[in-house]
C-alpha cells in the first residue's frame, strides 16, 4: 500500500513539474490572433458556464420589456457593447476579431442565456476574455435594460432599431443557428 501511495505522489510530482516546465518555459502559446482549439473552447466555456450558473443571482429581471426600456437598453448597448459585439449594420465588427476567445456577435447569433446570467456577466465580466465588469460604470437598472434589450434582440421595435441609424432597419435579425451558452463561442 505504501508503494502505491508513493507511486501516486511521484506521478503527481512529475505531472506538476511537466506543467511548470511547459508553462514557464514558454511552450504555451498565448497569442490572441489564433482561434482557440476545440478542447480549449470546450473546457474554458464549460468552466465559465459552471461559474456563471453557480454565482449568478437567482432573480427575475425587474425591468419590463416595454418599448421604452428596450430603447434605453439599445442606447446603452450602442454606447458600451456594440464596438465588440456588433450592431445590425455591422454584426461582425473588425474589433471583435481581435479578441481571444472570439467575442460573441449578438446580431449574428442572439444570446440565449437566462437573463439573470446575462446580468451577472455584464456586471462582473469574464476574466481572460476582454469582457469587462460594467458594475462600476452601469447601474443595476441600466444593466437590466441592456439585458432586456439582449433578450429582445431578435424582435426589436423600430424605435430601438432607429438607435443604430437608418441602415439598421434593413439588417436581418440575428439567428440562433449555433446555440451559445456563454456567448463567447458569450
Amino acid at each position: 500500500m505504501r508503494n502505491f501511495l508513493l507511486g501516486i505522489l511521484f506521478t503527481i510530482f512529475v505531472f506538476a513539474v511537466a506543467v511548470y516546465l511547459i508553462a514557464f518555459r514558454g511552450y504555451v502559446n498565448f497569442q490572441a490572433d489564433q482561434h482557440p482549439s476545440a478542447t480549449e473552447s470546450k473546457l474554458a466555456m464549460a468552466a465559465v458556464d459552471a461559474s456563471t450558473d453557480r454565482r449568478s443571482p437567482d432573480v427575475k429581471n425587474p425591468v419590463p420589456a416595454t418599448e421604452e426600456n428596450i430603447v434605453a437598453g439599445a442606447k446603452l448597448y450602442l454606447d458600451h457593447c456594440a464596438g465588440c459585439h456588433g450592431e445590425p449594420s455591422n454584426p461582425e465588427s473588425t474589433f471583435s476579431r481581435s479578441f481571444y476567445p472570439p467575442v460573441p456577435e449578438f446580431f449574428k447569433d442572439a444570446p440565449d442565456m437566462a437573463e439573470n446570467q446575462n446580468f451577472y456577466i455584464i456586471q462582473h465580466g469574464v476574466r481572460w476574455t476582454g469582457m469587462p465588469a460594467w458594475n462600476g460604470t452601469l447601474t443595476e437598472d441600466q444593466t437590466w435594460q441592456v439585458v432586456t434589450f439582449l433578450s429582445n434582440i431578435e424582435k426589436l421595435p423600430p424605435t430601438a432599431l432607429a438607435v443604430f441609424g437608418p441602415q439598421a432597419a434593413a439588417a436581418p435579425p440575428p439567428s440562433n443557428k449555433m446555440p451559445m451558452k456563454m456567448h463567447m463561442d458569450h
